[in-house]
């Protein structure tokens, strides 16, 4: 009697995920909370849908500086956010419902999983590139103003 073995070799699927492209959804601009005046304008992609707001800046390479992602949530509550898929290194900006910046985090790392809360119930969050929030001087009571467009 002769007994044969097979080995089955597990094959690992690697899943390609194409790279996504920045789409203009509307404009936002950032202003001095004191004084007013216009720190940036910026091209915005909004995330409003479920399936928007989980993906967000995934499998993307990069962004331009003058283009940002926009998420809108309902009403205001603590948000976290993660760098899961997200290839680029970003500072996050969280804003509550008065459109002032409530907190924000600087320069997340690509690809890490902790998360990165807003510390406050937020309403928007803005993400943009790295070291913007810096070269800005953004300040938390610094507000925006957006609008979509039709």
């Amino acid at each position: 009697m002769l007994l044969f073995s097979v080995a089955c070799k597990e094959d690992k699927k690697v899943v390609k995920t194409e790279s996504v492209s920045f789409e203009k959804e509307g404009e936002l601009s950032i202003f001095k909370g004191e004084t007013d005046s216009l720190i940036a304008r910026l091209d915005i992609e909004i995330a409003s849908t479920s399936y928007e707001t989980q993906t967000g800046l995934m499998y993307r390479d990069a962004m331009e500086d003058n283009q940002a992602m926009l998420f809108i949530f309902g009403e205001p509550a603590y948000h976290s956010f993660y760098m899961k898929n997200t290839r680029f290194s970003i500072d996050i900006i969280f804003i509550n419902d008065q459109l002032r910046i409530a907190s924000f985090k600087e320069r997340a790392k690509p690809m890490d999983e902790n998360g990165l809360s807003s510390e406050v119930p937020v309403q928007y969050v803005l993400e943009v590139n790295a070291g913007l929030a810096e070269q800005w001087q953004l300040e938390i009571g610094d507000r925006i103003s957006y609008q979509e467009a039709h």
